[in-house]
């Protein structure tokens, strides 16, 4: 049984703060600074461009893809970080897309997140205009499979509501029609278990800011399936994905498997964050994490609805259904949420009514529950958002 006292202990918050926004932005974990310190004076400090050898950084993206790969399904030796998600989206995309060229379909949803949609809107652009992009709504991917369809780009946890699709059950429909598919897990990774070899996904791609508290701006990470690890072509052939990047050749040579899905020179300050980070999980059981996950939103819920009826439930009502985190609707959700951040509880808004709050046990407990339930319960019921302050939208919401 997964200890949650010990990995609260393990996260910076402030005092008095109750985080509900970890599915946008993980809290700090306490070992983070001094990894990021002995990174910076001990190793570039002391060995400068020897580091690269000496100090392991050149290992770094596949040993951390290693790491993610535990929590999210993966075979040993086919996950790699580096690089932003919609970097990763597009190589995802892009090479999947290949290994299907007599048809022309990327298949997506309208609850997907926007910047994966743009990502393919530019593959698009570039392939030319007999390429489609189709989106349906997130309940009708399933129906739209077929002969027609390349790939499938879908985000496991829709962003705004929490709903979850059905991994398995979607990539074996499109596998039975010869479709590739293509799973965002910035909303999974860290948030619920996760089994992308059982569920036999060709990619994945996620992002380790949010739920695997890696830090604002931390470094992406993309799945190869290993059937498709050696013929895969990254469509972005940068020098660190070469087979032989040292031998400066140049033409281009795809290294071999998941190597060849790396493209620039690894953030290697950033990385010793994640690193840091990822300890955090050494002792997690992800079903555990899943059980207890269900346990804090069902209780939110429960406590919102009983307090607050003029929100409405967003997000599915069966948390089977839902990942970890939990949407209601609101005309002025925007100005309520600023009211809670003004009272020490953060969640985050997304437009144009959805007031948004992430759930996970590695630092939140059932009290940090109950007391967030009451301070929104006391700012719905005295009105204390509606002020001009807090309808001044901000440049992040």
């Amino acid at each position: 049984m997964t200890d949650f006292s010990a990995t609260r202990a393990a996260f910076h918050l402030p005092e008095g703060m109750i985080y509900l926004d970890g599915n946008s932005l993980g809290p700090l974990p306490r070992s983070a600074a001094a990894r990021v310190a002995q990174t910076m004076t001990a190793e570039w400090g002391d060995h400068l461009i020897t580091g690269w050898n000496a100090c392991g950084w050149m290992d770094m993206p596949a040993r951390l893809g290693d790491r993610i790969g535990r929590l999210i399904g993966a075979e040993p030796g086919h996950v790699v970080v580096g690089d932003t998600l919609s970097i990763k989206v597009f190589q995802a995309l892009a090479a999947a897309i290949k290994l299907t060229p007599d048809r022309r379909v990327i298949l997506s949803d309208t609850g997907n997140f926007p910047s994966d949609l743009y990502m393919a809107e530019g593959l698009i652009s570039l392939l030319g205009p007999e390429y489609e992009l189709r989106l349906v709504a997130p309940e009708e991917v399933a129906d739209a499979i077929s002969e027609e369809i390349a790939v499938t780009l879908i985000t496991e946890v829709d962003y705004r509501t929490g709903r979850k699709h059905d991994m398995a059950a979607l990539t074996q429909k499109a596998h039975a029609h010869g479709v590739v598919t293509v799973w965002d897990l910035a909303h999974s990774a860290g948030a619920l278990p996760v089994d992308l070899a059982g569920a036999k996904a060709d990619f994945a791609v996620g992002c380790t800011y949010k739920y695997l508290n890696g830090g604002p701006g931390a470094p992406a990470f993309i799945y190869v399936s290993p059937r498709h690890a050696d013929n895969a072509l990254p469509a972005l052939s940068g020098w660190l994905g070469h087979d032989s990047p040292f031998a400066f050749d140049l033409g281009y040579t795809p290294g071999a498997g998941i190597a060849r899905m790396r493209v620039g020179t690894p953030p290697i300050v950033q990385m010793a964050a994640l690193d840091a980070a990822l300890d955090a999980w050494d002792d997690v059981d992800m079903n555990d994490l899943r059980a207890q996950s269900i346990v804090l939103s069902e209780r939110f819920i429960a406590g919102v609805e009983a307090t607050c009826p003029d929100l409405t439930l967003a997000s599915p009502r069966d948390p089977v259904q839902r990942g970890s985190q939990v949407s209601f609707q609101f005309a002025e959700g925007y100005a309520a949420i600023q009211a809670l951040i003004a009272h020490k509880v953060i969640g985050d808004f997304r437009a144009p009514d959805i007031m948004r709050f992430g759930f996970t046990p590695l630092y939140l407990s059932e009290d940090d529950v109950d007391a967030a339930v009451d301070i929104l319960a006391r700012i719905m019921r005295d009105r204390l958002w509606d002020t001009p302050d807090f309808k001044q939208r901000k440049a992040v919401t």
